[in-house]
């Protein structure tokens, strides 16, 4: 088997100059958000980051002496050996840090200015200022993490409910490659070694194999409209007619008064949004300019965004008055994909244009039918396949790997099918291993040689 060394190099996210910094520097960071707080958590990562801490550190012992993973408290000083802060200082030896590099930790007082001013100490003693996420790059550059859980770091901080902090990436895609890796084994071996007399799996149960690997490939591709609604939540357009109560819906939605309620027409010019959690599941409610021929300039932007709105919305809340006429166009504006037509204000007499009309009985009012209009959003988002008791959700970056990787396997199954050597179809299994081992940041071909080695006992 011909293989280069640098198929079994970790990929890369940026340029061999930033390599190179990586390795050697020291770099220190606040690493809570800025504004006040109780404490700042400030952190020095790297070859020299416990001799940092040496120079501003003042308490029993120096940093040096501490005892890894234990607080010790001490006084940071400036280079005029000025007092700065109070602070608890613990030391994390490598390995055993988050980054796998010599890791300080400082928790000082909270506020911009001590969490700053102790920063610059560091700065000063020799440390440079982090990028942004290097923390985590390092991490992953030291083995610390895969290049999912890295990425999960970021969903973590930015997770707008419990559901979407449940990702098991990492997991699926670990064994997708192991049951490819044992594939190209099998046909490799019996292509390399014939002497050794490995049969290769018979047609049936060679395609069957690969089958199942591709309908893994299949389902994990299929998450990604899911993985973008659980980071970012699912997109609900509230729209109608002016005057119908969108508003009013969205503050009964929030269980607040976000939007001022006025019975003068046109009086929302723009759109306005506001996140709700609904059973672990984020949804973006869009309130909307409401829709009708107008003569304002700016009310005519609105309406303009609301159309826009509408185009990339995942769910649409049609809202109309039941106590008004039943529009004559109306049944031509509510064909237009995943809708919920809501009757509005039953808390008043309905008008007879809307007896036996299908649509969720609703008042903004007295917030009747609210309740059961949750629950038509959830049913309604259930149908897009949004399960929450198995939720392994893909990103774009992800997406991109796997459909590379499924593209790859539908090659090596027509090759198949068509009779070829298997020298053939090996070589698009190895390309769909590479696609998936890009997801977790590693591509060892290696790892076939020992399966190969393992699984055949060669050479005994």
């Amino acid at each position: 088997m011909h293989r280069s060394t640098e198929e079994s190099s970790i990929v890369r996210s940026t340029s061999a100059e930033d390599r190179q910094l990586i390795a050697g520097d020291t770099i220190a960071a606040i690493s809570t958000p800025a504004g006040e707080g109780a404490i700042a958590l400030v952190r020095i990562s790297g070859a020299d980051s416990i001799a940092v801490a040496d120079k501003i550190c003042r308490a029993k012992a120096t940093p040096s002496e501490f005892a890894s993973h234990v607080q010790h408290f001490g006084e940071i000083v400036d280079e005029t050996e000025r007092l700065i802060d109070q602070v608890m200082m613990s030391i994390h030896r490598a390995p055993t840090s988050y980054t796998g590099e010599d890791l300080v930790e400082i928790s000082c007082h909270g506020g911009m200015l001590v969490s700053a001013r102790v920063l610059e100490a560091c700065l000063r003693a020799g440390a440079r200022a982090a990028r942004p996420g290097e923390f985590t790059e390092r991490a992953f550059l030291n083995g610390k993490m895969d290049l999912t859980q890295a990425e999960a770091v970021i969903d973590l901080i930015r997770a707008k409910t419990d559901l979407a902090l449940e990702g098991r990436l990492g997991e699926k895609i670990r064994k997708l490659r192991d049951e490819l890796i044992s594939l190209i084994a099998h046909i490799e071996a019996s292509i390399d070694f014939p002497e050794e007399g490995i049969a290769p799996d018979e047609d049936e149960r060679l395609s069957a194999r690969l089958d199942s690997i591709r309908n893994e490939m299949s389902i994990l591709l299929a998450t990604a409209g899911q993985g973008r609604i659980l980071r970012e939540g699912v997109r609900v357009v509230i729209y109608g007619a002016t005057n119908a109560g969108k508003s009013s819906l969205l503050n009964g939605l929030l269980g607040y008064e976000r939007v001022i309620v006025s019975e003068t027409h046109g009086t929302t010019r723009d759109t306005i949004e506001e996140m709700i959690n609904l059973r672990g599941v984020p949804v973006r409610l869009l309130d909307t300019a409401g829709l009708r021929t107008s003569t304002s300039k700016l009310e005519r932007e609105g309406i303009a965004r609301t159309e826009k709105s509408l185009e990339t919305a995942d769910l649409r809340l049609h809202i109309v008055d039941g106590n008004a006429p039943k529009p004559s166009h109306f049944g031509k504006q509510t064909a237009n994909g995943n809708e919920i037509v809501l009757l509005n204000k039953t808390d008043l007499s309905e008008h007879s244009d809307w007896k036996h009309f299908a649509a969720l009985r609703i008042s903004c009012r007295t917030g009747e039918g609210l309740a059961d209009l949750e629950k038509e959003i959830l049913a309604r988002i259930t149908m897009e396949n949004l399960r929450p008791e198995s939720v392994v959700t893909i990103n774009l970056r992800h997406r991109d790997c796997l459909r590379r990787a499924l593209e790859a396997c539908d090659r090596a199954r027509k090759t198949m099918n068509d009779g070829l050597a298997p020298e053939y179809f090996s070589v698009d299994l190895n390309e769909a291993l590479r696609a998936v081992g890009e997801v977790i940041g590693t591509v060892e071909v290696e790892q076939i040689l020992d399966s190969v080695f393992g699984q055949f006992c060669i050479g005994k």
